[in-house]
């Protein structure tokens, strides 16, 4: 008679790490745990509560398994992953799906049975000889309705250790629940580790997820946004589960945007890898809630809206004292950082590609150890920091964290934005004329230039509608329908804007500056409290020069022209009717697009053509106002 997951986790676990799955009373917990012992078949098991001593533990056990070194300032340590091993990597990720059923090409699916037995196989016995690490998170604020409790089993110290400081403990909230706790399941194993502690076997790197389960498998792979499973991966879970009920998962920030008189209004934003989506949550003088993954629900007639996380997994490339002081004074404070795949000099501090001061002649970094001028095997200099490299603190690090960033309520959402890497097209913010349309303009026909958050080249134009088209876990219709569907009935809906940091003159030279963002996002808190009026063009509502001048002078101390002002706000005609034709042409072969898609472009390409044949191929503002 085959073992009762009750006796079996008796038999194999130490008294203490028994005692502590048996009192969360949850028969599914338990299976899942032992299923995957018996499968991994790891040397011991630690099971980790809330409690400080068992999240110490965890810390400990990721610096003496080399997985982290100790840096110059306290509780500041570095983890490298293997060279190949940098970012998602989207080749080897795919969402397992049963016979019959399929999803846009462009989501990478595979067929579940296979999937299943690919995965099975590479998993049996993978943790022979290792610590099997059971963590309990919770996706949201803890007691809240908004949010997902989760389980990781991982052989990683230093998954582990980065999820204590993205997530919020979890084990209280399944003791909570009991038996009813509806959790995300996430399974991974770092494999055969190499010298320097690194993935060896990166040919059987795999992350699949499986929907009708709601696993995420992940395996030899180190890089967090293959491994910290409850980030990017449990999108495509709760995605799925909002889509059932009618609520909405996004790659968004949260902020509030402080105007005047002291109040606070809340937006939301998505932005691609490497768009500006960290720092726009870090504006100086605002305030962040999150910076990543946000759930959005409606609540008598209004958006509500919680971060998923309590911490930050970021691209530390190019911040510095000036851009960037909140972040900069957390990452040389006294508190918990990992970094991972910067520079580490003989002094044991960081270095970053856009730090502030000389770049250090030598060091470690994620090609071991590396000295000026060194080249990789095709012969292209190795900087000293990985353009994917990042940083993981937790937001309490933060001075700028919001007064409401753990509400169980979520905070309410007055507005919207999306934005992505645009040079020749879209002005640098810009309100949409209602819901339908900003959902289909700004955020279904997002398309940005690829960066080295992912593996692949760079530069390339890419269609990425509402920057979440890696995380989809339904068709590209589907997703559009519930956003388009989530705007009725709401008493006052958010308004919608898009924002463009990176357009660029004729001669390539950027015509924003880097923090610009402050001001735009100050006229959209404006807007949304009905301050300011706009001018209305054919893509949507611009600002007007004499609301913008004072604005540059009153945050930035800066002189705005009005020609900088023209150049910014041109509308650009034919770069935007290029636009409308790409996007049609992508939506007509995807599944499930909702007619709005084409009702709203189309409308838009009228408008165009009819200011094109009164103006011209690029209208200044002044022309239109």
């Amino acid at each position: 008679m085959a073992l009762t997951p009750e006796k079996f986790l008796k038999d194999k676990l130490s008294p203490d790490a028994f005692s502590k799955l048996i009192q969360l009373r949850n028969q599914k917990l338990l299976e899942f745990i032992s299923e995957y012992i018996k499968k991994c078949n790891p040397a011991s098991v630690f099971v980790c509560t809330d409690d400080a001593e068992d999240i110490e533990y965890i810390k400990k056990r990721s610096l003496h398994n080399g997985e982290e070194k100790a840096l110059a300032i306290s509780g500041h340590t570095v983890h490298f992953d293997n060279y190949l091993d940098q970012a998602r990597d989207k080749k080897h990720t795919a969402i397992l799906l049963p016979a019959g059923k399929t999803l846009d090409e462009k989501i990478s699916t595979m067929d579940r049975t296979s999937g299943l037995d690919d995965i099975q196989n590479i998993m049996q016995d993978i943790m022979t000889g290792k610590e099997m690490i059971v963590r309990f998170f919770c996706l949201g604020p803890n007691a809240s309705p908004f949010s997902i409790p989760a389980v990781q089993i991982t052989d990683s110290a230093y998954v582990a250790h980065s999820e204590d400081l993205l997530y919020r403990p979890g084990y209280r909230e399944f003791l909570r629940l009991g038996n009813s706790a509806r959790f995300f399941k996430f399974i991974h194993s770092q494999g055969e580790l190499d010298e320097r502690n690194t993935c060896k076997n990166l040919d059987q790197r795999r992350v699949y997820i499986d929907l009708e389960e709601e696993i995420v498998y992940s395996a030899n792979t180190q890089y967090g946004g293959n491994t910290i499973g409850l980030k990017k991966l449990a999108m495509r879970l709760a995605i799925q589960r909002a889509f059932n009920e009618g609520w909405l998962t996004e790659h968004m920030l949260i902020m509030a945007i402080h105007g005047p008189g002291g109040r606070s209004t809340y937006f939301t934003g998505a932005f691609p890898s490497l768009c500006g989506k960290t720092s726009t949550a870090m504006l100086e003088g605002e305030t962040i809630v999150g910076d990543d993954i946000a759930y959005l629900h409606k609540k008598d007639g209004e958006v509500r809206a919680v971060n998923v996380e309590k911490g930050i997994f970021g691209i530390i490339m190019g911040i510095n004292s000036k851009d960037d002081p909140i972040q900069w004074n957390a990452l040389h404070s006294p508190n918990e950082v990992i970094f991972s795949n910067i520079l580490v000099t003989s002094d044991l501090n960081a270095y970053w590609v856009g730090k502030d001061g000389e770049m250090p002649q030598k060091g470690e970094n994620h090609s071991g150890e590396w000295w000026k001028g060194k080249q990789d095997d095709s012969g292209r200099d190795i900087p000293p920091s990985h353009p994917n490299a990042r940083f993981t603190i937790s937001l309490d690090a933060m001075q700028n964290l919001d007064k409401a960033a753990h509400d169980p309520a979520g905070v309410p959402i007055s507005g919207i934005v999306y934005g992505g890497r645009d040079a020749d097209t879209s002005v640098p913010v810009e309100e949409a004329f209602h819901w339908n349309h900003g959902i289909v303009t700004k955020g279904a026909a997002l398309e940005s230039e690829t960066t080295a958050a992912t593996l692949g080249k760079e530069g390339v134009r890419q269609f990425n509608p509402m920057s979440n088209l890696d995380f989809l876990s339904i068709s590209i219709g589907n997703y559009v329908r519930i956003n388009l569907d989530f705007g009725k009935n709401l008493k006052k809906s958010p308004l919608i804007f898009s924002v463009n940091y990176f357009l660029l003159d004729e001669n390539g030279k950027f015509l924003n500056e880097k923090n610009d963002k402050k001001v735009w996002y100050r006229w959209m808190e404006l807007r949304v409290n009905g301050d300011v009026e706009a001018i209305v063009t054919p893509t949507g509502r611009i600002p007007r020069y004499e609301d913008l001048n004072p604005l540059f002078k009153s945050i930035l101390d800066k002189d705005y022209t009005l020609s900088e002002y023209t150049k910014q706000f041109t509308v650009r005609i034919p770069e935007n009717l290029h636009k409308i034709d790409r996007i049609v042409n992508i939506y007509k072969n995807i599944l499930d697009t909702p007619r709005e898609i084409f009702m709203e472009l189309s409308a838009q390409k009228d408008r165009l053509q009819k200011a094109q044949q009164e103006h011209g191929d690029y209208i200044t503002p002044r022309q239109l106002s």
